[in-house]
């Protein structure tokens, strides 16, 4: 399998590439970036081959492309390696519109290549083993969930992400989504209503947009679910965030933690605490997934409407946020 990375904005690009490189059978072609000096400065620095343009990566004729642009670049990139017939991974959120989730979705569909979002937290090995337990019954009658996905807020990374143009807003754009697919996935019903405050009480002088927020959802089978989706974490956190779940259900109570499976490492350096990384790595098999339905030419288990369903709680949520009421789901279905 060729895999190739379009733009490199996204800060997730470096895990990507260590995590292609590890997977038999795969080759990374190279990169391309509308970017020059970042395309050549990332390539030179991980030993790749930078790409004088998108076409140029898509005419080496990869076999599945990962979009790592700004959140509101997306669209153009997808709709580029769809109309060259290259399957493709897209980072979250899938858009910042609802025009270009759509019209991304449609895009490969007519085309005839996958599109698979990237929400590792879906190969998670503690989500997974909540997800067995909730498939065998082991909790019972789930009745409501309390998720929280907070992290640094990621100028420390890209400064993009604090840029409402090429983010398409801040803290909820970057963390309702993963929550969301991950509670749809586990509670397999809808989000039917969604409430939602925001504030900007981190960072403040620093920002427009939102650092923080809490958001309750509906879910069409009666289970309502909060998500805190905060830029709370201070700069010297050992890691740049993290994602946890509580189910409630009629058999007792399960909390997962997703960012747990490591080591604490203090040294005598001021305020240097990190995590090292030891259990299952689901950056790994998100790209292992992706990998392996281009192979058996079969959908990927995480698609781009699950990208789209994700991307409209999302904006519910600013919406709500923005009126002070609850916003019911779906919203309008806009076709490109």
């Amino acid at each position: 399998m060729r895999i190739g990375l379009l733009n490199l904005a996204h800060h997730h690009v470096i895990s990507y590439i260590a995590n292609l490189r590890a997977l038999p059978g795969v080759e990374l072609i190279g990169a391309a970036d509308a970017d020059q000096a970042r395309c050549q400065h990332v390539a030179q620095t991980y030993g790749m081959t930078a790409f004088p343009s998108y076409d140029a990566l898509l005419a080496a004729r990869p076999d599945g492309v990962i979009v790592c642009a700004e959140n509101t670049r997306h669209r153009a990139l997808v709709e580029m390696a769809a109309a060259a017939g290259v399957a493709v991974l897209c980072e979250k959120p899938l858009a910042t519109t609802l025009e270009d989730g759509r019209a991304m979705v449609d895009a490969c569909r007519r085309a005839g290549v996958s599109l698979m979002t990237a929400f590792p937290m879906r190969f998670s090995a503690p989500l997974l083993e909540l997800k067995a337990l909730l498939d065998r019954g082991g909790l019972g009658q789930v009745v409501a969930c309390n998720g929280t996905n907070q992290g640094q807020m990621p100028q420390q990374h890209a400064a993009w992400f604090v840029d409402p143009a090429l983010s398409g807003g801040g803290a909820l754009m970057d963390h309702i989504v993963h929550l969301a697919d991950v509670l749809r996935w586990l509670l397999q019903s809808e989000v039917v209503e969604v409430y939602a405050q925001t504030n900007r009480i981190m960072h403040a002088a620093s920002v427009t947009v939102e650092t923080g927020g809490l958001v309750m959802l509906t879910f069409a089978n009666g289970v309502f679910a909060s998500i805190d989706c905060s830029w709370s974490k201070p700069l010297n956190y050992p890691t740049w965030g993290g994602l946890a779940l509580e189910m409630i259900g009629t058999r007792g109570v399960v909390s997962a933690d997703a960012f747990r499976q490591n080591l604490d490492i203090y040294n005598q350096r001021r305020g240097d605490h990190t995590w090292r990384f030891w259990g299952a790595d689901a950056d790994q098999a998100l790209l292992a997934e992706f990998i392996h339905a281009l192979r058996t030419q079969r959908a990927p288990a995480v698609s781009g409407e699950d990208g789209y369903r994700a991307l409209q709680i999302t904006l519910a949520a600013y919406t709500s946020a923005q009126h002070g009421q609850p916003v019911r789901l779906p919203l309008p279905d806009r076709r490109s």
